[in-house]
């Protein structure tokens, strides 16, 4: 059985930075692909970033590149996001999620309980 818990969301200001983590229980965790996904209130999740079993390759969507940074940490079971210079668009609550097959594109097969990033105007 795989787990995800978030944690690091909370309310920053704009142009302020959190760092999300998520810690991966699990025997073959360190073989997971992983990514971070968002949604906001009315709106549909969407992608912002993943990171491939080795940390080698990592991809980031547009609307988060140059701000936002995907990491692992496989010797600790952990996945965090670097958010630098937030936007109140931003805001959404965030989850992190695991593939097992080691693909980046999904699909994930494992979701945390999510975590909320509110940045203030």
């Amino acid at each position: 059985q795989v787990q995800l818990v978030e944690s690091g969301g909370g309310l920053v200001q704009t142009g302020g930075s959190l760092r999300l983590s998520c810690a991966v229980s699990g025997r073959t965790a360190s073989s997971y692909a992983m990514g971070w996904f968002r949604q906001a209130p009315g709106k549909e999740r969407e992608f912002v970033a993943a990171i491939s079993w080795s940390g080698g390759s990592t991809i980031h969507a547009d609307s988060v590149k140059g701000r936002f940074t995907i990491s692992r940490d496989n010797a600790k079971n952990t996945v965090s996001l670097q958010m630098n210079s937030l936007k109140p668009e931003d805001t959404a609550v965030y989850y992190c999620a695991a593939q097992p097959k080691g693909s980046m594109v999904g699909p994930y097969t494992y979701w945390g309980q999510g975590t909320q990033v509110t940045v203030s105007s």
